[in-house]
């Protein structure tokens, strides 16, 4: 049996209605598991609940019920401060929208988990730069997001997923915003990372054609997997 690297178990999450109605309830009951050195594809149509799953799997929410287990570890128990630096050790983020900051250039973004982690500048950029040339932007390392292409930054953004070597990499609808041959090209280095990286890796989709990659397909319906 392959080990299990991540664990939800009950999880309920709700929304307060700002106009004082009912509570919208987004997830109900949710079970799942995500094996060691697997690729994990949740699919499901926009609002039910998938974007707000990953979420929580990845500690940026937390469940109104419910556990999620990294081991035998309860990640929805920690405080604040104890669950950013789970985070940022174990987990690597991709997002449709890449969240890049503005501020800082393409390699400075990528170095940024390693240097918060407490690496020296030298050690997080010379790794930075490593993933710039594995992911084909190095020639971008001293640009700012503002003058990347959409392709470009989604490759800095993976490439900043890996920057502290993860074990899980959560990647929510990263294609979205591209288009066919980037969406290729992004899709390819995203199921290598297993091969290359030895990551297990959780991908939200609504392309089912995207999902059929994917070791283990789970579909996501008004909050609930079945």
């Amino acid at each position: 049996m392959p080990e299990i690297l991540l664990k939800a178990e009950g999880i309920y999450k709700s929304y307060d209605d700002d106009n004082g109605g009912s509570p919208l309830q987004v997830l109900e009951n949710v079970n799942l598991e995500i094996a060691k050195g697997t690729i994990t594809s949740i699919i499901g149509s926009s609002g039910s609940g998938k974007s707000t799953l990953l979420h929580i799997l990845g500690g940026l929410d937390k469940p109104n019920k419910g556990s999620v287990f990294w081991g035998n570890k309860d990640i929805s128990s920690m405080n604040p401060d104890d669950l950013a630096g789970f985070r940022n050790k174990n987990i690597g983020f991709v997002f449709q929208f890449h969240h890049l900051l503005p501020e800082f250039t393409a390699l400075e973004n990528i170095a940024m988990p390693a240097l918060i982690n407490g690496q020296s500048i030298k050690k997080a950029s010379d790794r930075a730069l490593d993933l710039m040339k594995r992911f084909g932007v190095a020639d971008r390392r001293f640009h700012r997001p503002t003058q990347l292409s959409g392709g470009e930054q989604q490759r800095v953004s993976m490439a900043r997923a890996l920057m502290n070597n993860p074990q899980l990499i959560l990647a929510d609808e990263p294609t979205g915003n591209l288009d066919d041959a980037n969406t290729q090209i992004i899709l390819d280095m995203l199921f290598e990372l297993r091969k290359l990286d030895g990551v297990s890796v959780l991908l939200i989709t609504h392309e089912k054609k995207i999902a059929e990659r994917s070791d283990t397909t789970l579909e996501i319906k008004n909050g609930t997997i079945g």
